[in-house]
């Protein structure tokens, strides 16, 4: 592709996105659409931010105007809800990935001042070509792209990675001359036999996105001189756009441990450290100065209208000048961890022990250090435990090893630290344990010996660690979801689960990883494996039958919620109980379940297909419970098994005992039909709490009986009992504490007098203050496999009670013999009714379904 018919492209695409400022967040991939939706927004003044794809967190964060996908704009509002300062431009993760909610804002002058910048020192030109070896929502990814673009360059967009004999084939096609790549990039590079490579067209290496080792500098750098290109060695952090410096090719072999001297325009100084910080002479904080130098960082919406805040960037790294005037980055300034009161850089005791000939990684874990070792035989982690002890005069018990069979990485190719050290967050054991159970396997602790304590990272003596873990949980949700095409990208959402399959799965979940972190619903089985924190006890310290039971295990209060309402149903229905209220508290934890599950979709058309997939779930063996019924009780008609006794049924009472599926049925069928309206979907994801609160109070009008609803079961009819669900829906979106005081009101003022009952209207009053102020409980643990039953099969156990009770009696006996034919029900027939629904759900996705993305391999030139 010209880039004439690239800024055609980025016309037409600018057009689209109008021309007030609005936030655009642009879930990125190394393709055309992204190139062209990113130029686009950054020509018409929009500030972008770039994310992965998948980004729901920032989403919910940020509230964006736009979400770009592939070529696909999805407008949530026209006019911006934020304000902009004029300069902000770009918004990028600090971390090179995305979720977390502290960005980076870059104007356009910063970048324009860095792919200047780059391009300067890396001499590029017209004739260059560029792959996209890197994440474009990496800095360093993007700084590739612009750099190129800055000067007319060509770029080749792929996704493909570098061991892909594909790569090479297009980077050949496409006369490559530059390659980009962090550490573990030229591992890779290594792997694939690149030393033996024809590449006749490659003139440059560029690395930077962590420090390589100076054997490894030098290598490369001799292997550059043999076969005709160079070797730059680059340093920069989001914060500074992307480079700060570069070490001039012809000095990489002879400076290998330098990152060089500061881009043009740009200066760097050693600011001092405190006595007490106890730093090596003539090393401090290195401080940099110039024009690509972040406006400053931003943590909410709020932020986007604020303007530069700094002049120079507080790197965070230890460095020095050389005797030659280059900087040597030798340590992190957070990289220093206070073990038995001795503070130990942890950058150095790395450093000593890939002297040693290991690969290893060392973090704080606050009264200890953990060390990760890679690739290591048995007998090492006893060894290096012990080196480190002597060497550092630390106890050899404030000392973790773990081995690994390779190190986690970001997306970005770094290492993964955080999950590095999540994988530390068990207790050894301090006995060899019988083989444990999946909870504690999970942990991945083993011991290679008695005085050796080592956590195994792989697959290991009577664990299967972290990938192990992560097949159990994609195992779990393959069989509770009943998706045997469950992957570990695929998370609870994604794969349609309801209401109904979240309780037996959080519960599940629960005992399989410890505390599950918050919106688990909506991460991956891999990322939530990664989060999830562990509970439990100490293998060493294995409790018995009965601390098992009575231990704690947390329970979601909506879980909980169904579990308590459809117990008091039955046994109020049984005469055991005199307790009225529970249905419509549940009607406002399907409301709460509805806002979770069916609006957690990326796409509208997601969206109503999980709406009608849930819809069906219900219905079908509602219906067809309910005809049975009709075809041996002469009370019900076929308006009932039609579901639609409160637009044609009688006044028999026998006829209103399911009023509370008709609701739900119709509820969830209304909002399917109004989320199916292009305009609407964007106005709820725009206004996500002020659209359930205004249908609340719609539903006031019915409810107070300003429209006629019916002359009789008034309370059992969808419009009367609309402001529940509503209300339900809004508790979900609650997340400012005054949006809760809000809704405290709102049951105040609504649910007094509305049976004339004081009891239930208690009852109703204090199920849904519980469901909005607390998220969780934690309950004896012998009381799970009561609770999770009876809300798993709520909806079940409703449906039958009536015909058991009358059979059985309406007695204890009967309320319980009536879970139990409820709970039957619902395992029997899950089976049945689930490839139905999911039938539903892929035709209402392919009828409203989007087009996919563009394929990887497109050539700018």
């Amino acid at each position: 592709m010209t880039y004439a018919a690239l800024a055609d492209r980025v016309d037409s695409r600018r057009a689209a996105l109008g021309s007030a400022p609005r936030l655009v967040l642009l879930e990125a991939a190394n393709d055309l659409e992204t190139v062209t939706t990113l130029l686009a927004a950054l020509a018409g003044g929009h500030p972008v931010l770039v994310t992965s794809p998948g980004s729901d967190g920032l989403v919910a964060a940020y509230d964006p105007d736009v979400v770009a996908r592939g070529a696909e704009l999805t407008e949530r509002r026209t006019v911006s809800a934020h304000a902009f300062h004029p300069d902000l431009a770009l918004l990028l993760s600090t971390s090179g990935s995305t979720g977390s909610p502290k960005l980076v804002r870059l104007s356009a002058a910063n970048l324009d001042c860095n792919a200047g910048q780059i391009a300067d020192a890396l001499a590029l030109g017209p004739d260059d070509v560029a792959a996209t070896t890197l994440p474009l929502q990496y800095c360093y990814g993007l700084s590739v792209l612009l750099s190129h673009l800055s000067v007319g360059a060509g770029v080749l967009l792929t996704d493909l990675s570098v061991v892909d004999a594909c790569f090479w084939e297009a980077f050949g096609a496409a006369g490559g001359t530059t390659l980009a790549g962090v550490p573990y990039t030229f591992d890779l590079l290594d792997a694939v036999g690149f030393a033996s490579m024809d590449l006749p067209s490659l003139r440059l290496l560029t690395q930077a996105g962590g420090r390589m080792d100076p054997a490894t500098v030098r290598r490369w750098a001799a292997l550059g001189e043999e076969r005709g290109f160079e070797l730059c060695v680059m340093y920069g952090q989001t914060e500074a756009t992307a480079r700060m410096a570069t070490l001039p090719p012809r000095l990489a072999g002879t400076h290998p441990s330098s990152v060089g001297v500061a881009v043009r325009g740009g200066h760097f100084r050693i600011e001092p450290l405190s006595p007490s910080e106890d730093a090596a002479p003539g090393v401090g904080e290195l401080v940099y100065t110039g024009g690509n130098v972040m406006m400053g960082y931003a943590e909410s919406p709020a932020d986007l209208a604020r303007g530069t805040e700094l002049h120079e960037l507080r790197t965070g790294d230890l460095a020095r000048f050389d005797a030659d005037g280059l900087v040597e980055i030798v340590g992190r300034r957070t990289r220093v961890a206070k073990v038995c009161g001795l503070r130990i850089d942890l950058d150095r005791v790395e450093t000593d022990l890939a002297d040693d000939g290991h690969t290893a990684y060392v973090l704080d874990g606050g009264d200890r250090l953990l060390v990760a070792l890679v690739a290591v035989d048995d007998a090492v982690p006893d060894r290096v435990r012990r080196a480190v002890s002597e060497r550092y005069a630390v106890p050899r018990s404030a000392v973790a090893v773990l081995a690994l069979d390779a190190a986690p990485r970001t997306v970005s190719g770094k290492v993964d630290r955080p999950t590095l050290a999540a994988q530390f967050a068990a207790p050894p054991p301090t006995h060899a344990p019988a083989p444990a159970p999946a909870s504690q396997r999970l942990r991945g602790w083993s011991e290679t010996s008695p005085s050796t304590q080592t956590q195994a990272g792989g697959a290991g003596a009577g664990g299967a660690g972290a990938g192990g873990a992560v097949d159990e949980v994609r195992a779990l949700y393959a069989v509770v979801l009943d998706r045997p095409d469950a992957t570990v990208d695929d998370s609870f959402v994604s794969l349609r689960g309801d209401s109904l399959s979240y309780v037996e799965m959080s519960v599940r979940l629960e005992g399989l990883l410890g505390t599950l972190p918050p919106s688990w619903q909506v991460r991956s089985v891999a990322e939530l494996v990664r989060q999830a924190q562990p509970q439990g006890v100490p293998v060493e310290a294995e409790p018995g039958p009965v601390r098992r039971w009575l231990r704690g295990r947390v329970v979601e209060t909506s879980v909980l919620l169904r579990a308590l309402a459809i117990a008091v149903i039955v046994l109020t229905h049984a005469g055991v109980l005199e307790a009225r209220g529970g249905a419509h508290v549940l009607l406002a934890v399907a409301g709460y379940a509805f806002a979770r599950f069916q609006l957690a979709g990326a796409r509208r058309s997601d969206r109503v297909a999980h709406v009608l997939e849930s819809l069906t779930r219900i219905a079908v063996p509602s219906a067809v419970w309910i005809g049975l019924l009709v075809l041996i009780d002469e009370r019900y008609t076929g308006w009932n098994a039609a579901l639609l006794t409160s637009v044609l049924g009688d006044d028999v009472d026998a006829q209103w005992r399911y009023w509370f599926v008709e609701v739900l049925v119709h509820l969830l069928a209304g909002v399917a039909v109004l989320l199916s309206v292009p305009a609407l979907d964007r106005l709820e994801r725009a206004r996500p709490f002020a659209v359930p609160v205004g249908l609340a109070l719609l539903g006031l009008v019915f409810r107070f009986g300003l429209v006629d609803v019916g002359s009789h079961h008034v309370n059992g009819r969808p419009a009367a009992v609309l402001w529940l669900f509503a209300l339900g829906w809004a508790m979900a979106r609650a997340d400012a504490r005054w949006q809760r005081w809000l809704l405290t009101a709102y049951v105040a003022v609504v649910v007094p007098g509305i049976f004339g009952d004081p009891t239930r209207e208690l009852t109703i009053a204090v199920g849904l203050l519980v469901l909005l102020w607390v998220r969780s409980v934690r309950v004896p643990a012998f009381l799970v496999p009561v609770l999770v039953p009876l809300a798993s099969a709520s909806l079940f156990i409703y449906l039958v009670q009536w015909e058991v009770l009358g059979r059985v009696g309406y007695s204890l006996l009967g309320a319980v013999a009536a879970v139990v034919a409820g709970w039957i029900v619902w395992r029997g027939s899950t089976p049945l009714v689930e490839p139905v629904a999911r039938w539903v759900g892929r035709r209402v996705s392919r009828r409203m379904g989007t087009p996919a993305r563009s394929g990887s391999g497109a050539t700018l030139s």
